[in-house]
């Protein structure tokens, strides 16, 4: 019988025309008294809250990181292709949000110290509270760059703390390296994968040094308003082989499917999960598989997604000697079927994708109910379970019950070899113990330290790297919001203008379609609905909300907003 612990949706009740810092949410359910912090059911109850941080599949119909983060060069959206802002916004929980649960944090972190409880006991759960913090600073950096670092309880009267300036987002991120070291040393050993645990805080670990060793490694002054710092690089990268090393070490192994990490019903069993979101059928549950089935049109793949796939004899598009042809044929049942086209590639292709388009037309109907289209003709399956789920359940929103992966080993094999590529350490032996493991299951054959160059590589990095990249991109297509933070971190953000990049809007090829009711380019979907999304450098960071500028007059604007 599957546990569900304490996921769920949590009212986070902001106070309007409030300075964020001061949300008051954790103080509506305890009365601050060492007495309460001396209660572990009552750590707990606040621990537990930070679980629902981590979307997964979403609740109900909401989505999640799976598959609903379309602003990247995988997917098009099928309804709006821009940026998630296009102006500056009075407010948003983006913001506010990562706020309240840091001030819930701060809370844990001062109560435990107040508290009669042994040393051990305040150090896990001080470890839950800034690995969680972490968490929480990590999101905003991210998104804003400098933002105020609060690691106290603030009283409504320091007006110093509430309304100082913005830390140096180096500075913040050094706090957040020290808060997950904290944690990854003192939260207890736990097996149930569902909960938080040492191994999950190492997890965490490796991909927030993965981000800010090469974020440091390829900024530049003009753009993200710092040049890039080699030395800071190699430190977190360093950092990120060293919690990789960690897991690697423990007693994960990867799953004889692929699919099975993003369909099963269960992931209680499956070897590669480090930490993963339960859903069950009984209370949660959620929509990715209706959301990719369902007749008011889904987010299919793109061209230059699909293009990024290697071929079976393990070379790109531009120089594999398989067939190349993309053309969809009309089949026995009346459907335009890619089969042959993905017979030839990456394993995991077949995987990821329907056997067939669907498109205005020519709908297609998986669940063998109503006929859906998608908005580049590529039908996304990945997520889907037809063996164990009902038509029903898997027709109607907020009906699926399949567990989430957040972290699992595959991620720290690619974050392992990604972190040693970039320190210019990796070597042959590193990559059969990691990323080797994943092109055998794709079908493909192995890496090597010197692979053929690939006319495609437009990053300006070395066969190696663009390589390596490669892999994460097909091993984690449409995964926890990975691809657009990827761009971010490696300078490549530009890479999401249509203008100079037109992959990144078209989808299947339909020049076997007579009188194709789609729009096409060159015999391919044209996806864009006449929209264009246009790169700027402002767009590297996210517009600060204006009701927050205007109640701390010491917090600027980010760049172009």
């Amino acid at each position: 019988m599957k546990k569900l612990f304490i996921y769920g949706v949590t009212a986070l009740a902001m106070l309007t025309g409030c300075n964020d810092l001061l949300d008051k949410s954790p103080l509506d359910t305890f009365t601050n008294t060492p007495a309460y912090w001396s209660n572990t059911d009552n750590l707990d109850n606040q621990c537990n809250t930070f679980y629902n941080n981590f979307t997964g599949f979403g609740n109900g119909a909401s989505g999640g990181w799976f598959y609903f983060k379309t602003i990247s060069d995988d997917q098009v959206d099928a309804e709006s292709h821009n940026w998630t802002y296009t102006n500056v916004v009075a407010s948003s929980t983006n913001w506010s949000a990562p706020f309240t649960e840091i001030r819930r944090a701060n809370y844990i972190i001062a109560g435990v110290q107040s508290s009669s409880l042994d040393e051990a006991t305040k150090a896990h759960y001080e470890g839950l509270a800034r690995m969680n913090r972490a968490w929480e600073y990590y999101q905003l950096v991210r998104m804003y760059g400098d933002v105020q670092w609060i690691d106290k309880v603030i009283d409504p009267a320091d007006s110093e703390a509430l309304y100082g300036p913005r830390t140096d987002r180096d500075e913040v991120m050094d706090h957040v390296l020290a808060d997950i070291n904290y944690a990854c040393e003192h939260i207890t050993a736990n097996s149930n994968r569902q909960r938080f645990s040492t191994d999950m805080a190492y997890a965490m670990k490796a991909d927030i040094t993965l981000y800010e060793g090469t974020y440091c490694k390829y900024r530049t002054q003009a753009e993200n308003g710092k040049a890039a710092d080699e030395s800071r690089a190699n430190k977190y990268l360093q950092e990120c082989v060293s919690a990789c090393e960690y897991l690697m070490a423990k007693n994960y192994s990867l799953s004889n499917s692929y699919k099975a990490n993003y369909n099963s019903v269960s992931l209680a069993s499956n070897p590669e999960m480090i930490f993963y979101k339960p859903y069950a059928q009984s209370s949660l549950r959620h929509s990715t598989i209706d959301y990719t089935i369902n007749t008011s049109g889904t987010h299919g793949i793109s061209k230059d997604a699909f293009d990024s796939f290697l071929f079976l004899d393990g070379k790109p598009l531009a120089t594999t000697s398989k067939n190349k042809d993309d053309a969809a044929v009309l089949d026995a049942d009346k459907n335009y079927s890619i089969r042959e086209v993905l017979a030839v590639r990456d394993k995991r292709l077949s995987e990821i994708l329907d056997p067939v388009l669907s498109f205005r037309g020519h709908a297609y109907s998986r669940a063998g109910v109503a006929a859906f289209t998608t908005s580049t003709g590529y039908g996304i399956a990945k997520y889907d379970n037809p063996e164990e789920l009902s038509v029903s359940d898997r027709n109607n929103i907020g009906y699926q019950y399949t567990d989430c992966p957040l972290y699992w080993i595959s991620v720290i094999y690619l974050n392992f070899a990604e972190a040693k590529a970039e320190m210019g350490s990796l070597t042959q032996d590193d990559l059969n113990n990691s990323i080797n493991k994943l092109q055998a299951r794709a079908g493909l054959p192995a890496m090597t330290t010197t692979p053929d160059a690939d006319p495609a590589n437009n990053m300006g990095v070395s066969n190696l790297i663009w390589e390596i990249r490669r892999c994460r991109r097909c091993e984690l297509i449409m995964d926890n919001w990975y691809r657009y933070w990827d761009l971010i971190r490696w300078h490549q953000l530009d890479k999401l203008d249509s203008t100079k990049y037109p992959n990144t809007m078209l989808g299947a090829n339909v020049s076997n379609v007579p009188d194709c009711e789609e729009a096409t380019k060159n015999g391919y979907i044209d996806a864009s609905d006449a929209q264009i999304r246009t790169y700027e450098a402002k767009h590297y960071f996210y517009p600060i909300p204006t009701t927050q500028l205007t109640l701390n007059k010491n917090m600027k604007q980010n760049p172009g907003w």
